[in-house]
């Protein structure tokens, strides 16, 4: 069935399209490692310098790339990798791990955890209020008391958790 037959319902990025973004991720990281390796001296001077070795694997994944390149280009199908809503669902659950893990570095694990769960619970989940509060609170409380109290492994604070003295 083609693309355009489809009820919109059904539309959503092509599996050529995916395939030729893809290809070209795949690429551009092959560049930067042969950039690095040859930085770094890809030769053979009495034995492998730093770069030998990576340097032969980002050849190879350039080659790789290069020919899954070729073929999503020359491919002539029209089928669907993922609809809209599917790509909705994950980034429904995408987005807010992203700003997770923005957000430790700037407000520290333990906030950025309360928020995450608070945020998460309330927009995918379908749980009370009081429930919401509840786990939001106590697991990061939790952890904290493990790690930082029990194991004594500090893990990354928030200026307002580090003012606490801890």
């Amino acid at each position: 069935m083609s693309v355009d037959a489809l009820p919109s319902a059904e539309r959503g990025l092509s599996r050529r399209l995916v395939e030729i973004v893809v290809a070209l991720a795949l690429m551009g990281l092959a560049g930067l490692v042969l950039w690095d390796s040859y930085g770094r001296g890809a030769g053979w001077e009495g034995g492998p310098q730093n770069g030998y070795f990576p340097a032969r694997v980002g050849w190879l994944l350039m080659i790789a790339a290069a020919f899954a390149l070729i073929s999503a280009v020359r491919a002539r199908r029209r089928e669907i990798f993922v609809t809209w809503e599917q790509l909705r669902q994950v980034a429904r659950v995408f987005v807010p791990l992203l700003l997770f893990v923005l957000g430790v570095a700037y407000l520290g694990i333990y906030i950025s955890s309360l928020l995450f769960m608070a945020l998460f619970m309330l927009t995918v989940g379908s749980f009370r209020l009081w429930t919401v509060a509840a786990a939001s609170v106590l697991v990061p409380l939790v952890i904290f008391w493990v790690f930082e109290i029990q194991f004594l492994v500090p893990l990354p604070k928030s200026p307002f958790v580090a003012t606490l003295g801890f």
